[in-house]
Parts: structure tokens; sequence; C-alpha cells
């Protein structure tokens, strides 16, 4: 019998599309598994290069606090 995928304790990040369009690290996603299966935003297009933070378009809960 198969089994769906693990309930996680947090929902999955909400990458903005427009920036992964073209990137080769996650394909286009916006988000990479890392080896524990968490999905965690792409460090290559999902944050501005300039202050290491999250791009503008994402939304307020995915980005780190301070």
């Amino acid at each position: 019998m198969a089994y769906g995928a693990h309930h996680s304790p947090t929902p999955p990040p909400h990458p903005d599309l427009d920036l992964a369009r073209d990137c080769e690290h996650c394909l286009g996603w916006g988000t990479v598994v890392t080896q524990d299966g968490q999905h965690e935003l792409c460090d290559t297009c999902q944050f501005a290069p300039d202050d290491g933070g999250p791009s503008p378009g994402l939304s307020a809960r995915h980005r780190s606090p301070g």
C-alpha cells in the first residue's frame, strides 16, 4: 500500500516563480529539497543579492525576523 508524504509542522515555502524562471539551481521551482527532506527557498534565485534577505516578492510570513 502506498502512503502519502509525511505531514510537516510548517507549511512549505512559497517562492516567487518569476524570479525562479531561469534558475539552473532549482530548475525553475524556486525551492530545493535538503538532505533532511525539507523544502527550502532556493538560495540562488529567491534572495536579494545585496543584503542576503528574501526578495520583495515573498510574503512576510516567510521572511526571517530582523
